[in-house]
């Protein structure tokens, strides 16, 4: 059977190790004679990986034995958006506004408290990043989020204050190599690089919490999440599980700095595909330009019946633009082989001969 090119923006490629190792959980986890499906999340298998999971989410990014604790929780990014003004907002907090999901973790901090955005690339449809923003006035935290998969951007610097810097990973988290240290509350919904759909994974300082005086709901409580090891209740295990395949099969590619060099070389290609093509255009400012999500739209929309088409010849699959912007998206997450990307730089150079 023809190879498929998946470049989904989320649920995302997971590499096939994981896949293949995943369904077998599904019929025999870790030789117990039960599905991960049914095994109990009290169980000392599960537990087991659980722990290891989160072991795993901070020595990859080197923040083991450095203050941080890693949750695994339900809910996704977005009930971070509420959980983290709960947790963290006495007064006023300040955002940086990039898109469609920093704009949506606004709207969630305003029901908790005062919120300045402080810097904003709403005036050119959000296709660049502010420059160097410092944040010196006194607030709770600053809030920012490093790759914006819709509009294909992403921050390449750290936004500077003195409050707690608060960061969404979401779709560049283990991609890259960064100064996560010098960030003290990291989140990201789990279906791009590091599993399945169905949990989020939040790495914070404990010494940020506990700070507000507010009366928490405990299922929005980070400090109870901590107190429980991830097991206020019941975990989502399978989705645990799959995190703990992906992570492992990560390090075993040498860690974030060995798939860094691979997704850089994804994305220049493609983008020198689109640069040299004059009949398709990128859509966010070349210095911004997002390592994950490569954002473009052809000059001619009478060429998009024509790309289509080639696509599904080459078995290109999940390329379409979010839907609230159109054009196209093709996400580059680590589980994406160059060999996909070239799969698709062949396609636009093919177009070359039809229009």
């Amino acid at each position: 059977m023809k190879a498929v090119h998946n470049f989904c923006a989320g649920p995302s490629l997971l590499p096939q190790t994981v896949y293949e190792q995943a369904a077998q959980a599904v019929l025999n986890f870790e030789n117990t004679g039960m599905s991960i499906l049914s095994i109990s999340h009290r169980s000392k298998e599960f537990i087991a990986a659980l722990e290891e999971a989160r072991h795993l989410s901070l020595e990859l990014l080197g923040l083991d034995k450095k203050g941080y604790v890693a949750l695994f929780l339900q809910g996704g990014a977005s009930m971070e958006f509420l959980r983290i003004p709960y947790n963290l907002m006495q007064q006023k907090a300040a955002y940086i506004n990039t898109g469609t999901w920093s704009s949506k973790a606004i709207e969630q901090a305003q029901m908790l408290g005062e919120v300045k955005v402080v810097a904003s690339s709403e005036d050119q449809h959000f296709s660049y990043i502010p420059k160097e923003v410092r944040v010196e006035e006194a607030v709770d935290y600053l809030h920012f989020t490093s790759n914006n998969t819709i509009h294909g951007t992403q921050f390449n610097y750290l936004p500077q204050t003195n409050a707690p810097l608060v960061c969404d990973m979401s779709s560049d988290i283990y991609s890259r190599e960064f100064a996560y240290d010098q960030i003290d509350l990291i989140y990201a919904g789990a279906q791009k690089n590091i599993g399945s759909a169905g949990v989020s994974l939040i790495i914070t300082k404990e010494e940020i919490l506990g700070k507000t005086k507010r009366v928490i709901p405990q299922m929005l409580d980070y400090q109870e999440h901590i107190a429980k090891d991830s097991l206020y209740h019941t975990a989502n295990v399978f989705a645990v599980y799959t995190c703990l395949l992906n992570l492992r099969w990560l390090k075993q590619q040498g860690g974030v700095a060995a798939i860094e060099a691979i997704n850089n070389k994804k994305a220049a290609l493609l983008y020198q595909t689109l640069d040299e093509l004059d009949f398709v255009s990128g859509t966010a400012a070349i210095e911004d330009r997002s390592k994950m999500n490569v954002t473009f739209t052809f000059k001619d929309e009478q060429l998009n019946a024509i790309f289509d088409q080639l696509c599904t010849e080459a078995q290109i699959t999940n390329i379409k633009g979010h839907r609230s912007v159109g054009g196209y998206r093709a996400s580059l997450y680590n589980a994406v082989s160059l060999s996909s990307v070239e799969t698709l730089t062949a396609v636009l150079h093919q177009m070359k001969t039809l229009v």
